[in-house]
């Protein structure tokens, strides 16, 4: 069995150990990049961690390079989803010591789903990536409108806050941060208005607010409703249609 066969599929026996091996080595290296975060540990524990990462680095390294090896188009691959994180995941340890992005490799788990065959979620999966090509146009130009929103609720709290509050509200940039944590809602406490202006302007930003974190709520609930209708019409029509049982 050639290595395309065991790296790509997993239909097989070897491909299917191959893929669990693999997320196996995913969860070992999420767990041991947490326990490094841990303080006080002993030299003998760190010293064992570290030994554990420079193998699995090296092994993910390795399928890496089978990946892109056994790949039919292989800058396709190198600027897929999961090999972007493949190879974001590995790069710090050769060129960046001391920043760790193993953590990433855990949107790889997202393959047991393919893996263990879990075909109500491999639909489900489908469907919410339908839906976002159907309202990938409005969340995108949501998107640009919501950059403008924060960039000008930065500048009009500024304006307001600035001569009141000269070390919280320096510049624009210091100003970002409000913004940020006013039109998602989130209003943590560490920035906040004290003039009048300021207050009414922090009042008609909030109600912005509500409009920023929940339009893009209902445009993806808009989208999986109408992916779910198509289906549910594509099963009546095959259930009606005498030719798809002959």
């Amino acid at each position: 069995m050639d290595i395309k066969a065991i790296v790509e599929r997993n239909d097989t026996l070897p491909g299917r150990a191959f893929d669990l091996v693999v997320q196996i080595l995913i969860l070992l290296s999420i767990i041991t990049f947490s326990i490094e975060t841990l303080p006080d540990l002993d030299a003998g524990t760190r010293e064992l961690l570290e030994v554990t990462e420079v193998i699995v680095a090296i092994i993910f390294t390795c399928e890496y390079c089978l990946r892109l090896y056994a790949a039919e188009r292989k800058m396709s691959y190198a600027l897929s989803f999961y090999g972007l994180i493949d190879l974001i995941a590995i790069i710090p340890f050769y060129l960046l010591p001391g920043v760790d992005l193993r953590s990433l490799r855990v949107f790889r788990l997202l393959s047991l789903f393919r893996l263990m065959k879990l075909l109500r979620y491999n639909k489900a999966i489908d469907r919410f990536s339908r839906a976002f090509i159907i309202a990938r146009e409005e969340i995108v130009l949501f998107s640009v409108i919501t950059l403008m929103l924060l960039y000008l609720s930065a500048v009009g709290i500024y304006y307001f806050e600035n001569e009141a509050q000269p070390e919280a509200f320096k510049s624009v940039f210091h100003s970002l941060w409000w913004a940020v944590a006013t039109l998602t809602t989130v209003g943590y406490g560490d920035l906040y208005p004290i003039t009048v202006g300021g207050k009414i302007f922090t009042f008609i930003m909030l109600m912005i607010g509500l409009g920023v974190v929940a339009f893009p709520t209902g445009l993806m609930a808009s989208a999986l409703s109408k992916v779910r209708t198509e289906d549910r019409e594509g099963k009546s029509s095959t259930a009606d249609d005498p030719t798809v049982s002959e």
